[in-house]
């Protein structure tokens, strides 16, 4: 199964195509960012996050997306603007038929380290572990997309093994 995660955000969005493999491992397809240009408008900045987003969907085809949640933060205006990009991105990933899965940062940190606290360098190391990376990803931005992805396979995998029994 190939899956998409999204760490969302107006300046950055971090993305991370995750496919799990035959002999149970992860790999890694492909990650990055997209970055929008500080100097345009608010909804030029939606567009390209929007337009890149459909156009890495498009190429990939993945099987499902997860997208990290929002949790409240003191600064509203960095809020507001974390959730339009997620809105963007939950429509692209609708837009391409994607069943999406949302994520807290705790369970996220959950799944991939082992604990709801872990700091993000140990997120970090587990998500270069865990793909067999050389180097930790960066920016942060794709490595918590990735972690982000590492995380749906992980609660899919799981779903799987409850339903057996």
């Amino acid at each position: 199964m190939l899956v998409v995660g999204i760490d969302p955000g107006t300046a950055t969005t971090g993305y991370g195509f995750v496919r799990d493999n035959a002999d149970g491992g992860l790999d890694a397809v492909e990650y990055g960012i997209i970055a929008t240009p500080a100097h345009e408008s608010p909804e030029n900045r939606l567009w390209m996050l929007y337009t890149q987003l459909k156009e890495l969907l498009l190429l990939h085809r993945p099987d499902s997306g997860a997208v990290e949640k929002l949790f409240f933060q003191r600064n509203v205006t960095t809020a507001l603007a974390v959730g339009q990009a997620r809105g963007v991105v939950l429509l692209a990933m609708a837009e391409a038929g994607l069943v999406v899965a949302e994520y807290t940062p705790m369970e996220i940190k959950q799944a991939v380290a082992g604990y709801g606290g872990a700091q993000k360098r140990q997120v970090q190391e587990m998500v270069r572990a865990l793909l067999q990376l050389d180097q930790i990803p960066r920016p942060d931005d794709a490595a918590d997309a990735l972690a982000v992805g590492i995380c749906h396979l992980h609660s899919a995998h799981f779903a799987k093994l409850t339903q057996l029994e």
